[in-house]
């Protein structure tokens, strides 16, 4: 077990796993964080002995999201920026990916679920995605992959009203494989990603591409990474953030 930067990982055989370990703060993402990551999952891509990997916390919160403080201290100014490159590496990742996925997923922690390939949640699991909450728009192709997935109605509810999906209604929608009590969803991962482990590994990476429209993926985020850089600099995005720490409601009327 290895401990950087708040991101926990580990072997299971086969598997890398990593976790998100930062629970004072609800796991909330700092750029730290998403370095690490994009270390972990470069290691896990260039490993031949890695034949998935396994995204959890340490906690009964999958995560928070980006850390708001953080994120606006050093907030992603192009594709190089880490939370950029790490959801372009997660679209772009060749092996297996699993989410074992308990309480909270807001933001990146919904998100980033439409890029792993089997995802296990809780029975107390909420996703939220609070980005026109905060000014912003979608991330990681999920203006893509989420009506694609749920319809662009129910995507609309996800996306622009930003209203949390719990447990029963996230696997209705497809969003994830099997709701199960929270200490069995880490277990079932691990589970299918030995079942993938004893697989032929290139045959697992070619079909898996071929179920995945990466040149669409990448055109879509290069177009919301856009957006959502000029967006920052909005005064709507300076409103929400200033009402978020202050702990009060937005107040969008006048812009």
């Amino acid at each position: 077990m290895n401990l950087i930067d708040d991101i926990e990982t580990s072997r299971d055989g086969a598997t890398l796993i990593i976790r998100f370990a930062r629970p004072a703060k609800k796991n909330a993402l700092t750029i730290a964080m998403y370095a690490r990551m994009n270390a972990a999952l470069a290691e896990a891509a260039a490993d031949k002995t890695v034949r998935a990997v396994v995204f959890g916390s340490t906690s009964d919160t999958f995560t928070a999201g980006n850390d708001l403080a953080d994120f606006m201290q050093n907030p992603p100014t192009g594709e190089d920026s880490p939370v950029f490159h790490f959801i372009n590496a997660l679209a772009s990742f060749e092996k297996p990916l699993i989410a074992a996925v308990d309480g909270k997923g807001i933001g990146l922690g919904l998100t980033m679920l439409l890029h792993c390939d089997f995802v296990y949640a809780s029975d107390r699991v909420s996703l939220t995605a609070p980005f026109v909450n905060l000014g912003l728009v979608p991330e990681a192709a999920s203006s893509l992959l989420l009506p694609k997935l749920v319809g662009h109605a129910r995507a609309a509810e996800i996306l622009l009203l930003g209203e949390p999906i719990d447990a029963k209604t996230a696997l209705a929608l497809g969003l994830v494989n099997a709701v199960l009590p929270p200490d069995q969803v880490m277990p079932r991962a691990l589970e299918v990603a030995r079942k993938l482990a004893d697989k032929a590994p290139n045959a697992v990476k070619l079909s898996k591409a071929l179920m995945k429209d990466r040149g669409a993926i990448a055109e879509r985020m290069k177009q919301e990474g856009a957006l959502f850089i000029s967006q920052l600099s909005s005064p709507e995005v300076a409103e929400a953030i200033g009402a978020f720490f202050e702990k009060r409601k937005p107040d969008f009327s006048q812009l």
